[in-house]
């Protein structure tokens, strides 16, 4: 989510999430005090100020760090095998346990050491007066969670990679929760959506018969049916929208598709609502959370108790389809 607490000067609200497949947002592992992030539950380390320690470290090291090396004890119960994690403009390297761990390193003017776990590595950044060895007793302290989320990363990159779609014939792609089956059929014209009933179990039952030849190249496929899954996503999230806001009793005065890389949806005061296309891939109490929550907006235009007492009003159970919107991978269009 985009933030928490009551926000009543906010114009537009927005719906978050981690993960979008190769934009996955990264989570902050540090805080000024006093602030909390509500993204991830992260693991935090006080701020730091001049003369003092940024963090105790969990087990002292037997040698003081060098500018590029540092030492620690063995961590084996996060990542079970020793793993090299290379962040692709990293400087600085640490040992924690058996795993090495190459991140990016800045300095800033800030009052706390930060920790950012994202889809390259880890990036970590620091006030000007801390020293390296600060920071790395810091990195010890917290290296099991970085260690967890490093691993975290790199296997939510391995399921992106899985999910690469081949634009040919006879490739998959989700939507409606559902494996739609593509193919290239000459004989239609612009894109036309065939279900099998009698379909076994296991074997998809849907194909999107698409007007194009054998020999169409990868971008021509990709563009067609990318433009069904659009004008599919129009028509089901007006559909949506029009239930949920009499439900509601709120009014959309616009809907709008979205092609976001980090958000699934907005929502303004004025009533406009923008949706991000590629929730058609999901099953529909999914986007119908994220409808509500959208349109719940609307009459809260905060993250407060009372909005979700909003959403939880017409989606008593919306807790599941939230973990399925943070968990689930989607397939790469790229």
């Amino acid at each position: 989510m985009a933030r928490s607490g009551p926000a009543p000067n906010d114009t537009q609200l927005s719906l978050f999430d981690e993960p979008s497949a190769s934009s996955e947002a990264p989570f902050s592992a540090v805080a000024p005090a006093g602030h909390l992030h509500d993204k991830e539950p992260s693991a935090g380390v006080a701020p730091a100020r001049p003369g003092c320690e940024a963090l105790a470290p969990t087990v002292p090291s037997p040698l003081p760090a060098s500018p590029l090396i540092g030492t620690a004890p063995a961590d084996t119960q996060v990542v079970p095998t020793a793993a090299r994690f290379h962040h692709p403009r990293g400087q600085r390297r640490i040992h924690l346990g058996e795993h090495q761990v190459v991140y990016e390193f800045r300095r800033g003017k800030r009052r706390s050491i930060g920790f950012v776990v994202g889809t390259e590595g880890l990036s970590v950044s620091a006030p000007r007066w801390v020293s390296v060895h600060e920071v790395e007793q810091a990195l010890r302290g917290k290296a099991g969670w970085i260690l967890r989320k490093l691993h975290e990363q790199r296997e939510r990159a391995d399921r992106v990679q899985a999910r690469r779609i081949e634009w040919c014939d006879g490739t998959g792609v989700p939507f409606l929760g559902e494996t739609v089956i593509v193919v290239l059929d000459p004989r239609v014209a612009g894109a036309v959506l065939n279900a099998q009933a009698d379909a076994l179990p296991g074997v998809p039952r849907l194909t999107l018969h698409v007007g194009l030849p054998q020999t169409a190249a990868e971008s021509q496929i990709r563009e067609a049916v990318q433009s069904w899954l659009q004008r599919q996503a129009r028509r089901v999230f007006e559909e949506r929208c029009a239930h949920f806001a009499q439900a509601l009793g709120v009014q959309v005065k616009r809907l709008s598709l979205s092609s976001a890389a980090t958000r699934w949806g907005s929502a303004s005061a004025d009533g406009s609502v923008r949706l991000n296309w590629r929730l058609i891939h999901f099953a529909m109490p999914v986007i119908d959370y994220v409808v509500t929550h959208e349109l719940a907006h609307l009459r809260e235009m905060n993250h407060s108790a009372a909005f979700w007492d909003v959403v939880r009003s017409v989606l008593p159970d919306f807790e599941a389809s939230r973990g399925t919107l943070r968990s689930e991978v989607l397939p790469s269009f790229e």
